[in-house]
């Protein structure tokens, strides 16, 4: 391999094509290189990413070393505790699928001068993708999969950064996931307008117009959480969906085991799921304030609500009366359509599958 390349006469092979479900629907793709080729992929961007990521904005998190989701999600908590409680959350439509090719290469030359990597870089993102046998060239996009794609988005994706820095915008940005913050409706309105048209004329991507939207923080995703009244929570999607998958993978398992002539066994399961659960929920709750508040709401009593101001952790107040009287078990069936097993007059399901926000 390292004589092809001295030669100029290496050329990638096409990437194996993937096809995953995405967890809200629709097929994400991927592609898979030969190994030769990841070893090549990763050799370039060890080579790149010296060189770009010292420039890339701060407000950038995602594939870059030493910063991850985590950090993204609290910049994006203090942003909206400084005010900023509106969100303009633009969703790029198959973003990867869509980098112009010549766009890309123009703007790593601006960095790096050298014909052998540069040509490296252009024939790696043009070797076509192989699905049943049959392979299509590749005239635009970077294939998910590869070692280089991330740093190429990033790349790619830094002319928005610079952009929302030059108009003083605050944002947090994660790969492709981009929220901008703002202090009112009026100016959301505007930044959506002037971003996505800066996005579709000068980067030649697309705007998912179905998909971005302008709302309150307390409205909007962002890498799985969400954040209000200026406290972090799982958002209602991905509580959502952890339940289902919870669900489902409890009735299968139970549904062998229900022979069982001990049903207590089965209800021991089932309240350790619950505890966790209403954990969860006193873990959301980041002030005992807020949590007294919630419960309060939820009508339990004054004096009873009080042990959320005691010095006990999450587990334990998971199992007090306050916490048992607000999210009850009859909750859990109706609410997020827990079956209970150990219950032989209970062989049903609830339907209702619409999410009630934990806080």
């Amino acid at each position: 391999m390292l004589q092809e390349l001295q030669s100029w006469s290496y050329e990638p092979s096409p990437v194996k094509r993937v096809e995953i479900p995405k967890p809200d629907g629709g097929i994400r793709l991927l592609g898979i290189p030969c190994v030769r080729d990841r070893v090549v992929q990763a050799t370039i961007k060890l080579l790149l990413e010296p060189v770009f990521d010292p420039t890339f904005s701060e407000n950038s998190y995602g594939f870059r070393p030493n910063r991850n989701q985590e950090q993204a999600v609290k910049a994006a908590q203090l942003i909206v505790q400084s005010g900023k409680e509106y969100v303009v959350d633009i969703d790029l439509s198959k973003f990867f699928d869509r980098i112009h090719h010549d766009r890309l290469i123009a703007r790593i030359r601006e960095k790096i001068n050298g014909p052998k990597l540069l040509r490296l870089i252009g024939m790696t993102l043009r070797s076509g993708v192989m699905k049943d046998g049959l392979v299509t060239i590749s005239t635009e996009g970077s294939v998910q999969g590869s070692p280089l794609s991330p740093l190429l988005s990033n790349i790619v994706l830094d002319e928005l950064d610079k952009e929302l820095e030059r108009k003083g915008l605050r944002f947090c940005r994660f790969a492709d996931d981009c929220n901008i913050f703002v202090g009112s409706q009026k100016a959301a309105e505007r930044v959506m307008a002037s971003t996505s048209k800066f996005i579709e004329k000068k980067l030649k991507l697309v705007v998912n117009q179905e998909k971005s939207k302008v709302a309150l923080s307390k409205f909007v995703k962002f890498l799985g959480m969400t954040i209000i009244a200026g406290t972090l929570a799982i958002s209602a999607k991905s509580m959502a969906r952890a339940m289902d998958k919870v669900n489902k993978w409890y009735v299968g398992w139970s549904n062998y085991y229900k022979m069982t002539q001990y049903p207590a066994q089965l209800a021991t399961i089932e309240s350790h799921l619950r505890r966790r659960i209403r954990s969860q929920i006193v873990g959301e709750h980041k002030r005992a304030r807020f949590l007294f508040k919630k419960l309060r709401s939820l009508g339990v009593k004054y004096d009873t609500a009080r042990i959320v101001f005691s010095h006990h952790g999450r587990w334990y107040l998971s199992h007090t009366k306050a916490l048992e009287l607000a999210y009850p078990n009859e909750w859990f069936i109706k609410r997020l359509g827990q079956k209970i097993m150990s219950d032989r007059k209970l062989e049903h399901w609830f339907d209702e599958k619409k999410w009630i926000k934990l806080t």
